[in-house]
């Protein structure tokens, strides 16, 4: 892989992979709307390309792809676009791969499995979404697979990591930082998924260079299932030992969500996964694969913290 186009690079996963590209030598276009924050993170980067574009418009992204082998497709729009957006900039960037003979690489979430009902999530897993926003990326999966663009979809548990702002770690270390408690989505004994972003970028990126990987989904695991409690000393060993986490229980959020903005009421019907256990099965990548090196939480959480407070 020569070059590649990372359409919304400004995001946290798109940083992510920006970085991971980079590191390897490959020449990356860096797709997002946002021209100041583009230029912050990537503009000493010799080898990146900022291009300052609306993938609502798919003129711009064929232009922008153009020599591009690989499109990596981690634009994350806010909940509340999803039904009116996700179709359109999805088959926008499927065209853009389509006139400039590319590859697709796309970043995605756990939605469209539902819920597990305990059970480890697998690849083959039959999908019986029971939230509108998993429906509607359940459609997004079936528009990838019809297709003609060799593709591959990777399924990942929430994120942290540096940049990566719009997550409920992001959102509990922003408050811990500034005083002694925080809020943790979910109960603090239920185990949950943090998928540290560079981890999730290189998995990502190893997965985009072999041919056979194209016309499957992968289910990538973060580096294991971990509890609020276990979260919650870490901090305190970072942090100091006043700090700690209070659970936001359902009802408190819904609360929250009246006076938080639209967005916030959007993520109401997804609060199942932060409230049981849904933890993804990593056989299929690592008999693909092999084992992966992983971050562990406690060096994943001290370089969040250092990026926010840089």
């Amino acid at each position: 892989m020569k070059k590649a186009m990372v359409v919304g690079a400004s995001g946290g996963m798109g940083y992510a992979l920006v970085m991971e590209l980079v590191s390897r030598g490959v020449e990356v276009v860096a797709f997002a709307r946002g021209k100041e924050k583009l230029a912050r993170f990537f503009g000493d980067k010799e080898l990146v390309k900022i291009y300052t574009g609306n993938a609502e418009d798919k003129e711009q992204l064929i232009h922008a792809a153009k020599d591009s082998e690989i499109i990596f497709h981690a634009l994350n729009i806010p909940y509340e676009e999803w039904k009116d957006k996700l179709s359109t900039i999805t088959g926008n960037i499927i065209l853009a791969a389509e006139r400039n003979n590319a590859r697709l690489a796309v970043v995605d979430n756990i939605y469209a499995y539902g819920r597990s009902g305990g059970a480890f999530l697998t690849e083959d897993r039959e999908k019986h979404p029971h939230t509108r926003k998993g429906k509607l990326r359940l459609e997004m999966d079936r528009i990838i697979k019809e297709a003609s663009v060799p593709a591959l979809i990777c399924h990942f548990p929430d994120f942290y990591g540096p940049n990566a702002t719009n997550t409920y770690i992001h959102f509990t270390l922003e408050q811990l930082l500034k005083k002694k408690k925080a809020g943790f989505v979910g109960p603090k004994n239920v185990v949950r998924e943090f998928m540290f972003t560079r981890d999730g970028a290189k998995a990502m990126v190893d997965l985009a260079s072999y041919d056979e990987a194209y016309g499957h989904n992968w289910n990538i695991p973060a580096v294991a299932p971990i509890t609020g409690n276990e979260v919650e000393q870490i901090l305190k060993r970072q942090l100091g030992e006043e700090k700690g986490l209070y659970s936001i229980s359902k009802s408190m959020f819904a609360v929250f969500s009246l006076f938080a903005g639209k967005g916030m009421r959007e993520a109401l019907e997804m609060q199942y996964i932060n409230f049981e256990p849904t933890i993804l099965s990593g056989e299929k990548i690592d008999r693909f694969m092999g084992k992966r090196q992983h971050t562990s939480y406690e060096q994943g959480i001290a370089e969040t913290i250092a990026f926010m407070r840089g």
